[in-house]
């Protein structure tokens, strides 16, 4: 298979060898950190375009440096009778530490570098060459992943990124192109795949700047469309109507009622939000943490318990909307006891006392 020399590993070169390897990369980030800036636009552009050819590259070399380490690992293991399926503990684990990513994102990684190096030698030749950068790599490794390795080398050479077939496109191209490969190359595992997306619908939340957040739900395409559709009339006819809010705000504010039942969304659910008592009662700019979510400011935290009231879509919105209030809420308090010098928790009320809004100050 053409390309199938770079899957052969490169580490035959000793500490001298890596020596210089590591003196040369110092001089590439030097020289790239006291390049003068040039005094027109089109040099400025070619000065961009080529530090992204270079990241590119890197890229690159990264996957093979990545395959490399990770047979090198398995054969000192294999040396030391690890069991097969053992071998490669570990592995992803370094790559991470090594790319300063976590964990799970060094797992992706060593599997990214293995599907480039092994199965998809067209598409390392594109990044070789800053035909695509690393992540339109990934798109196009996702999207084959269902594929088996001799049919992944076949959309691979069908898709000849390296011949600038990319170039110029955007990322749904890249993906349309490489979905319709794959389909081509073997229908029934893309309908299994399709089949088994289904299984994994799900709605996970998480934290957006200023105390907001974002609700995603992952549903087959025809339940996805059907909610944002009937949003999307609810919003047009209100508006129609007169509502002065956008189109977005409505849409959210629809979800938000015909999921919970109510105006805001807030009543009838525990909302668990943790502050200290100074930043409660002192006016103490200690920020808090909402369960579920993580930080909020103090400000907010405190307009929160002290009026029984959600600070957001308030009346006097700044972007003009009629705001959408959500009405008073009830507030309970619960008092948890910590260690001064750790934080640990080592008590807590049994039972949540209601904190009417005339006690209030």
């Amino acid at each position: 298979m053409e390309g199938a020399q770079e899957t052969e590993p490169r580490w035959m070169a000793g500490p001298s060898g890596v020596a210089s390897w590591n003196a040369a990369v110092r001089g590439l980030i030097s020289a790239a950190r006291t390049t003068r800036l040039s005094s027109d636009s089109a040099g400025l552009i070619n000065q961009m375009r080529g530090l992204e050819d270079l990241k590119s590259a890197n890229c690159g070399e990264q996957a093979r440096l990545a395959v490399a380490f990770d047979g090198l690992e398995r054969w000192k293991q294999a040396e030391q009778g690890l069991p097969a399926d053992e071998q490669g503990q570990g592995v992803s684990a370094q790559v991470a530490l090594a790319r300063r990513e976590s964990p799970a994102r060094g797992s992706r990684l060593l599997g990214l570098a293995k599907a480039l190096v092994t199965e998809m030698p067209h598409t390392l030749a594109a990044l070789d060459s800053g035909q695509l950068n690393e992540w339109r790599a990934t798109l196009l490794v996702k999207e084959t992943a269902c594929l088996s390795a001799e049919d992944r080398c076949a959309v691979d050479e069908e898709l000849s990124a390296d011949t600038g077939t990319f170039i110029g496109a955007g990322d749904q191209a890249v993906i349309a192109a490489a979905r319709a490969a794959s389909y081509r190359r073997d229908p029934r595992s893309i309908s299994q795949r399709a089949s088994h997306a289904a299984s994994e619908r799900a709605v996970s939340l998480r934290p957006a700047p200023d105390t907001m957040a974002y609700l995603t739900a992952l549903l087959p395409v025809a339940q996805g469309v059907a909610v944002h559709a009937a949003l999307t009339r609810h919003a047009d006819a209100l508006r129609s109507g007169g509502d002065t809010r956008s189109r977005g705000q409505v849409m959210a504010d629809a979800l938000v009622e015909r999921i919970t039942g109510t105006p805001g969304g807030v009543t009838g659910v525990e909302i668990q939000l943790v502050m200290t008592d100074r930043t409660l009662f002192q006016g103490d700019s200690e920020p808090m943490r909402l369960a579920g979510y993580g930080i909020v400011p103090a400000v907010w935290a405190r307009r929160m318990a002290m009026h029984g009231q959600s600070p957001s879509g308030t009346e006097n919105d700044a972007d003009g909307g009629s705001g959408h209030c959500t009405g008073a809420l009830s507030v309970w308090l619960r008092r948890l006891y910590t260690a001064p010098e750790t934080g640990d928790l080592v008590a807590m009320d049994s039972r949540a006392r209601l904190f009417p809004a005339g006690f209030a100050v």
